[in-house]
């Protein structure tokens, strides 16, 4: 919650027996509850969800032309031909490839990875890649998370006469490639009864499928699963379905992986050893492997996954973390200069333009994503921003919400645009300088929002005082995991928390510490991990500098303050206490 953004938080009402099927699962009806506000509603789905394995995943033959694909790749390990494998720069791109280049070579296979420029290329496969494979005698062509949209390199391929086989997840566009299988969850005709599979995801079926076609055990399939797992998270894929077993599996690989790179990056993290959660794989894990592909490049990822040496292992992984701190830098710097400009759009009126476009000069071409992203979070308003990039163009991406489909939009200044494409919630594109304030005009003149889109909503699992949470409920929550896009982790209630004292935690004072009593007379400690300024800027706004003051100093204040929370235990030395994790706020009456 920022100083800009109000939260609008709706009480979430879905009927069900609870108690019922609280009883069958053996669970508190609390977590039935919030298993039905997430459209889990039957014993059975709710049996999967809780408790689903490695034997609830789905047959990978069931995704079509994965049985041409095997026939394809057994054929080609008879005839000892080489193997392209096109992968991409990001972190899906990346452990798609490493689990095909991994798998062909278990089976025989000479296999290299191809990936494209980033800045010079962009996505996917294209001419350079196919020209290069047959350069280099290869005659099998596999793609992985990308060439469902690659037709005229895929029919380059063809003619250059290599066998293709398309491994995607993206959206077919204006008709299937030429290619000799296509596996892509997402193709027209395709049956698979899941469809949120990531571009590792698809690969994995196809990796399953060709394993027990030439007879290898089930168990050297199951111990690529971290791979997945990383890919699934940082790509951003609902936890729904089958991802939350290949993902609560891979996790469970993952704290014992005997990758020799991916260990060495846990502790070059401070992650072995512990527990680990989705959550550091889309904070921590996942971008050291994106940064190498975005502001370096994507074959230090590679090098890593491929290291067999513990002490170069060590030294790539300290420096994909360095890559990765880098990035973080740049992107800090670029975010700022990003939002002088905002508050410059606000202007006298103090209104934002409904659609934010913000040109960024200097920034690098890859992290202008990342700062849309932030923008619109802070400012709940579909942005995009650019940066420049020679020739006159200026080249963005953009982030939006719900209730605006950017493709559809941007469809209507596509003669602005040199290059564009995209989806509701996400698109990139190239275009003149010179037709930027038109660009700009011609969004904001045909947003079709209003304000009430620009409210973000908050939905609540259940009112709960924090009098009720137990060790035994908390430990209950973890069933739920992991959590992540489609399956957020819950959120709680409750009205009128008194703020006893409160103290700036952590090396740079950014965490908030409160100590919060509720009217029944419960207490616990909450904790703020982000948006600490917007907090003190809420109580300044509200009550006044000296009730912030006295907040400060544990003296008797007027404040009256509404939590949205998740519950969690804190251990420390040795003793365990529960603490709230505020997720939102509001002021009462």
């Amino acid at each position: 919650m920022t100083d800009s953004v109000r939260e609008k938080w709706i009480l979430q009402t879905k009927k069900e027996d609870f108690y019922q099927l609280a009883s069958q699962l053996g669970i508190s009806p609390l977590i039935v509850r919030c298993m039905v506000n997430r459209d889990v509603r039957s014993f059975e789905a709710m049996q999967k969800y809780l408790h689903g394995s490695l034997s609830d995943l789905y047959d990978p033959y069931l995704l079509k032309d994965v049985d041409k694909s095997v026939g394809i790749l057994k054929n080609a390990c008879q005839k000892k031909q080489k193997i392209a494998i096109a992968s991409d720069f990001d972190c899906d791109g990346i452990f798609s490839g490493y689990l095909l280049w991994r798998a062909f070579g278990r089976i025989g296979l000479d296999a290299r990875i191809f990936t494209p420029d980033r800045v010079l290329e962009g996505y996917g496969l294209n001419a350079r890649i196919v020209e290069e494979a047959v350069e280099q005698n290869r005659e099998v062509l596999v793609t992985c998370d990308n060439g469902i949209a690659a037709n005229e390199a895929i029919e380059l391929a063809k003619e250059k006469g290599l066998t293709v086989i398309v491994t995607d997840h993206h959206e077919v566009q204006e008709r299937m490639p030429v290619a000799d299988a296509v596996v892509d969850p997402k193709r027209p005709d395709e049956t698979y009864p899941f469809s949120g599979l990531c571009g590792a995801g698809v690969a994995f079926k196809l990796i399953q499928a060709l394993y027990r076609s030439c007879g290898i055990p089930e168990e050297e399939t199951e111990s690529l699963l971290e791979y997945v797992a990383i890919a699934t998270v940082a790509d951003v894929m609902e936890l729904k379905d089958e991802n939350r077993i290949l993902v609560k599996e891979g996790l469970r690989r993952l704290e014992k992986t005997q990758n020799i790179g991916l260990r060495e990056l846990l502790k070059v993290q401070n992650l072995d050893g512990r527990t680990i959660n989705a959550g550091h794989v889309g904070f921590i894990i996942g971008p050291c492997f994106n940064a190498a592909g975005r502001i370096a490049t994507v074959r230090e990822s590679f090098d890593l996954l491929m290291e067999s040496d513990e002490t170069k292992a060590g030294q790539r992984a300290l420096r994909l973390k360095e890559i990765n701190e880098s990035r973080k830098e740049m992107t800090e710097q670029g975010t700022e200069r990003a939002l002088k400009i905002v508050e410059q759009k606000r202007g006298l009126s103090g209104r934002l333009p409904d659609i934010l476009t913000i040109l960024v000069p200097d920034v690098h071409e890859s992290l202008v994503g990342i700062i849309a992203g932030r923008i619109k979070e802070k400012y709940y308003h579909p942005t995009i921003v650019f940066t420049r990039v020679g020739d006159g163009l200026i080249k963005g991406s953009g982030r939006s919400l719900d209730s605006y489909h950017m493709f559809q939009k941007l469809m209507k200044c596509k003669d602005l645009m040199v290059h564009f494409g995209g989806h509701k919630m996400a698109a990139g594109m190239t275009m003149r300088e010179s037709d930027f304030l038109e660009f700009e005009r011609r969004l904001n003149t045909n947003s079709g929002l209003t304000d009430e889109d620009f409210c973000p909503v908050v939905k609540i699992d259940a009112p709960m005082p924090i009098g009720y949470v137990t060790e035994r409920l908390i430990e209950e929550f973890s069933f739920m995991e992991p959590f992540g896009v489609g399956n957020p982790k819950p959120i709680f209630a409750e009205q009128h928390f008194k703020i006893l004292r409160a103290r700036a935690l952590g090396k740079e004072k950014n965490i908030l510490k409160l100590r919060v009593r509720n009217e029944r007379g419960s207490e616990c400690d909450a904790m703020m991990f982000r948006g600490k300024e917007e907090f003190e800027a809420f109580v300044v706004e509200n009550w006044g500098e000296a009730e912030l003051q006295r907040m400060y100093q544990g003296k008797e204040n007027y404040l009256d303050v509404a939590f949205t929370y998740f519950p969690s235990v804190n251990e420390y030395q040795g003793n365990r206490t529960i603490q709230i994790e505020i997720i939102g706020y509001c002021r009462v009456g």
